[in-house]
């Protein structure tokens, strides 16, 4: 029953990031369901409210680990440099409130 209570949280904290978490290039706002990246992030800070240790210093460190393919994959970019702050801000209450639900 765990692992479903488990899945079930990561999948509905992946979804809630896909929608309203976007990379900003060029003024264009790709979602990160839709560069296929919602699924990720989720399950690098899932561990964040399990613990129960969301703050943004914790937040924006795991952003900071996960690459970016751009260009075909000729480039990497740490995906916390193409999200702009205002998405940071959001993602952070996301986690809290799945935090305080948890």
């Amino acid at each position: 029953m765990a692992k479903t209570n488990t899945t079930e949280l990561l999948e509905a904290l992946a979804a809630e990031i896909g929608e309203n978490i976007y990379l900003d290039i060029a003024k264009w706002h790709l979602y990160l369901s839709n560069a296929k990246l919602h699924t990720v992030v989720a399950e690098q800070l899932y561990p964040l409210i399990t613990s129960n240790t969301v703050n943004e210093d914790r937040v924006i460190a795991v952003l900071e680990s996960i690459p970016v393919k751009i260009g075909g994959g000729r480039k990497e970019v740490a995906l916390i440099d193409l999200l702009p702050l205002q998405c940071q801000v959001n993602l952070v209450d996301i986690l809290e409130k799945f935090q305080r639900e948890f």
